[in-house]
């Protein structure tokens, strides 16, 4: 990362102060979001079969414009493949400059929840509601917000309805962020914990859950405020994981990795035994397994992988693991690499596939489809241009790869989007969701 040092900060402390004031800014309501019907054992269930409409949320690269969804034919059996549909802009108030980030389906696939990463600068709600009952007419339902905690990340859907969301900042965007719990109808029901952990360091951005086993999990980044240039000093990281009491909403164990640089994402290993986790330090390129014992062993080293970028390990950010739990995959966003391993063995992980996508592509989320056959990849992760201190832009485009246990390769079918030149004015593309 490289620090900006132009002017606007002046304008920015106006914005943040007015943000840390705002301690609930409510709900905007639409339309009332569909109700599940059933309950369901996983929070992975039901999302089998494959995919035939993608969603991508974006936001405008001036930062002037409405924050959009862009739905995307994702049927690869047809004829327009690859081709945007159609756009959905969110209707004011509070739908520019949101900073388009995470999304996910619902359980039941009804409704699209997506996060505003930087909402809390212009005071606006950062929850963004989809209808997606009827695929290729995607509605704009509502927004909402969390009192107590600011800076939306990732989202966890909910057996039943509802999701449980990452906020990795305080009300004010600083330490202490919250997990929220959405309900079936898309409202705030709680924040957890109530009382943030005496470590200071609670700012969740992945997460990941396995209800058989009782088992929440979730990964400490950053500190959000330290990458605005109206807050001094470096980027403050975290490199912990939290082990939860799924049903009771509690942290049971806090696990503390090596070198405090980066854990952004989390997942676990479908059907292991021990409920082992996987996370990885953006800054150095350790890959780790993690027992919910609070043991963990270095399984892969990414300096092992050519080229390196700018950053040790060229910077591993988000993750994805096959359904079966035998392979797992990432980015590198300084490299222009996606990356599959073999990690059969939880100590020991080996390299099985590499797919460049070319000088200053910058794939940042990757996402497997629900039959686990293909892989999104979205090529931006964040640029907050002259207020604040991260500048990884990425070149916008979303691709597809196609995923065997052999590795990956370059959907031949799936004609890269580019967001800068598909509408009107450039959209800088950062979450998605599929049906």
């Amino acid at each position: 990362m490289r620090t900006n040092r132009r002017s606007g900060l002046a304008a920015l402390g106006v914005a943040l102060g007015l943000a840390i004031g705002v301690t609930n800014c409510g709900e905007d309501k639409t339309t009332e979001p569909t109700a599940p019907t059933a309950e369901a054992k996983s929070v992975h269930a039901g999302h089998g079969g494959a995919d035939k409409t993608l969603y991508i949320w974006a936001s405008d690269q001036a930062r002037e414009e409405a924050d959009f969804i862009a739905v995307i034919d994702f049927d690869s059996r047809s004829p327009s493949y690859g081709k945007v549909l159609s756009t959905v802009p969110v209707p004011p108030p509070g739908n520019v400059g949101n900073e388009a980030h995470h999304c996910h389906t619902s359980q039941d696939q009804l409704v699209l929840a997506c996060g505003g990463l930087l909402s809390l600068l212009k005071g606006q709600n950062s929850f963004f509601f989809f209808d997606i009952s009827h695929a290729r007419q995607p509605r704009f339902m509502r927004t909402g917000n969390a009192p107590n905690s600011s800076i939306t990340d990732d989202f966890l859907p909910l057996p039943g309805g509802g999701f449980l969301v990452t906020n990795m900042g305080s009300a004010s965007g600083g330490p202490g962020g919250r997990v929220v719990e959405l309900d079936n109808a898309m409202r705030t029901i709680a924040e957890y914990p109530t009382t943030s952990p005496a470590d200071g360091g609670f700012n969740p951005h992945g997460i990941d859950a396995d209800i058989g086993k009782n088992l929440l999990v979730t990964s400490d980044f950053i500190n959000p405020v330290t990458t605005l240039n109206a807050v001094p000093g470096p980027l403050e990281l975290r490199s912990s994981l939290r082990f939860w009491n799924f049903r009771d909403r509690r942290i049971v164990r806090t696990v503390v990795l090596p070198d405090a640089a980066g854990t952004m994402d989390v997942k676990l290993i479908p059907h292991d035994p021990r409920g082992r986790a996987i996370t990885a330090n953006m800054f150095t390129g350790k890959i780790y397994t993690v027992d919910p014992d609070g043991s963990f062993v270095e399984a892969f080293d990414g300096e092992t992988l050519a080229p390196q970028g700018d950053v040790r390990g060229g910077m591993i950010q988000l993750l994805a693991v096959t359904p079966d739990g035998k392979r797992l995959i990432f980015n590198r966003f300084m490299t222009g690499q996606v990356v599959m391993l073999d990690i059969t063995n939880p100590r020991e992980f080996k390299s099985v596939s590499v797919v460049n996508l070319g000088p200053n592509s910058g794939p940042h989320s990757v996402h497997l489809t629900h039959d686990g056959r293909r892989l999104v990849v979205i090529d931006y992760f964040l640029d907050q241009d002259d207020f604040g201190k991260v500048h990884l832009e990425g070149d916008h485009k979303v691709r597809v790869l196609t995923v065997s246990d052999d590795g990956l390769a370059v959907d031949p079918g799936f004609a890269p989007v580019d967001f800068s030149t598909a509408f009107d004015r450039p959209a800088r593309p950062h979450g998605m969701g599929m049906k």
